[in-house]
């Protein structure tokens, strides 16, 4: 049986795909395994005679040590941002003052916040009591009412 023999642009075409993958499905994780797979390539393309379990290990070491370095990077220099809010949309919220939509009763009540029903915890009051958003556990408004 051939031993397959590897070629260095195999690990060239092999960190463009990761990074197709990484634009998928970004999180800046498999843009560092591309890193390496492109550094394993040119290190082939220097030394060709490097074997295959060399190739591999030079390539998940790199990779490992690229995922790491990245995380570090990403945590020391976060990405400062003029909307930190967008994506937690719950999150805009708190500190506001809606009127209820639904009387709390048992702790449980709604508010309508722009176009959507949103269900809140606190302490029993009637319908269109004035309450404060204080919190947000998942998708339920912890309130306090308003006097």
């Amino acid at each position: 049986m051939a031993e397959l023999e590897i070629v260095f642009w195999y690990w060239w075409i092999a960190a463009l795909m990761l990074l197709i993958i990484e634009v998928l499905a970004p999180g800046f994780f498999f843009l560092w395994m591309a890193a390496a797979g492109f550094i394993t390539g040119c290190l082939l393309l220097l030394m060709p005679s490097i074997s295959l379990d060399i190739q591999l290990g030079v390539f998940s070491v790199l990779s490992v040590l690229a995922i790491v370095a990245g995380q570090y990077y990403a945590k020391k220099h976060p990405i400062v941002s003029d909307q930190p809010l967008l994506n937690r949309r719950g999150a805009q919220y708190i500190g506001r003052v809606f009127s209820l939509y639904e009387p709390i009763v048992n702790g449980q009540g709604k508010i309508k916040v722009d176009d959507s029903i949103w269900k809140v915890h606190g302490e029993d009051c009637d319908i269109h009591t004035k309450v404060r958003i204080t919190a947000i556990r998942g998708i339920v408004f912890d309130v306090e009412k308003v006097e």
